[in-house]
């Protein structure tokens, strides 16, 4: 299941098509008893508390307490026990970007905003646009203008205002950011005013692990893009650790696309910071795109998170990938996206080349179940 191969490594694109489709998120459905609390959180001429009141219930119903489970088959494989996968793909778009998502469209109604904005390539302003159609928000999205995934449909079916901006990721964060700071919109871009909110949000996946585990595990791998999961995940772990509530502080892993992500070249290189990569020299794949970036946003964040904790991080190429989704379909019954599988192709290529200890370790995944 592991592949360090360097990026000559492919997959024909019909392997690619079938396995990110197969992970593509159900449409989400709200459960029957809480329906009422959505027509009231949307209801902007209801007072404020008592949309955020039902926006809350909504919340808790609804995103994050996603499901743990033992990968025993993988575990005989690699000779590692105990690999615990965390799969995200319980929240409502399929995501981790959920938490944040629904998090900053609470904050948002309660500082009075009537507008989210953020700049997406996918997952992250899915999970923007149902949210704020949940609470009566209005959403304006910035894509890529080359980007023409699936989820930008999902985005205008929730009733998101989508604007296209010629150039790539980093080029939309600007676009959004400079928008929310002139029209006064609420800012959920990564790295902007709202980062702690976001970090916090990203620390109840510690929290949950915690609670299955009653202490933390030896790692916790996770795929990184921006860092700010990894980054959330880490500060939730020192937090409980400093409570009291656990051992230890688990070793931070971080996987990524093979020369595509400034975290993992910087840990790779040694250097001090994450520093900006060329982006004439990224090719972006559909199996890649969800963790290639030049500039990692909160990439520092994560950095130092790894270097704290004594973690690694390594890449992957998209064959990897992959083979690593195809195996978790067929062992676990879990359609995960192949970026996904980024954080655990690095935990098992460390085991691999260096035998870990017998203990706990946990990967963070997301899609849906098959």
């Amino acid at each position: 299941m592991t592949d360090t191969d360097p990026e000559s490594r492919t997959a024909g694109p019909g392997a690619e098509q079938s396995l990110s489709e197969a992970a593509e998120p159900a449409p989400f459905v709200l459960h029957s008893d809480i329906a009422k609390q959505r027509e009231i959180a949307a209801d902007v001429k209801r007072p404020a508390e008592e949309r955020i009141e039902a926006f809350e219930d909504i919340i808790d119903s609804e995103v994050g307490d996603t499901d743990m489970m033992r990968a025993r088959n993988l575990e005989r494989e690699m000779e590692l026990r105990q690999i615990h996968f965390k799969f995200e793909g319980g929240n409502p778009t399929g995501t981790q970007k959920d938490r944040i998502a629904f998090a900053q469209a609470l904050d948002a109604v309660r500082r009075g905003f009537d507008t989210i904005t953020v700049a997406t390539c996918g997952n992250y302003g899915a999970a923007i646009a149902l949210a704020a159609q949940m609470c009566g928000l209005r959403a304006v999205i910035y894509v890529p203008q080359g980007y023409g995934a699936p989820r930008v449909a999902e985005m205008t079916r929730h009733g998101s205002d989508i604007l296209r901006v010629e150039g790539d990721y980093e080029a939309s964060v600007l676009v959004s950011q400079e928008r929310a700071e002139r029209d006064e919109f609420y800012d959920a871009n990564p790295g902007g005013t709202n980062v702690d909110l976001q970090i916090r949000a990203y620390g109840a996946i510690a929290q949950e692990i915690y609670d299955e585990l009653r202490d933390a595990p030896a790692a916790v791998a996770v795929p990184v893009s921006n860092g700010t999961t990894l980054a959330g995940i880490y500060r939730g772990f020192v937090s409980l650790y400093r409570r009291g509530k656990t051992s230890r502080i688990p070793r931070m892993v971080a996987g990524s696309s093979f020369r595509k992500n400034p975290i993992v070249q910087a840990y790779l290189q040694n250097a001090d910071r994450c520093r900006d990569l060329v982006p004439s020299r990224i090719k972006e794949t559909r199996v890649n795109e969800p963790l290639i970036n030049w500039h990692s946003i909160d990439g520092d964040l994560a950095l130092e998170a790894i270097r704290s904790s004594g973690g690694w991080a390594a890449a992957a190429s998209d064959k990897s990938m992959l083979a690593a989704a195809r195996t978790i379909r067929d062992q676990q019954g879990l359609s995960v996206l192949p970026a996904s599988t980024a954080g655990l192709l690095a935990l098992l290529d460390r085991h691999k080349r260096d035998p870990l200890p017998g203990d706990r370790y946990v990967a963070i995944l997301t899609g849906r179940r098959a």
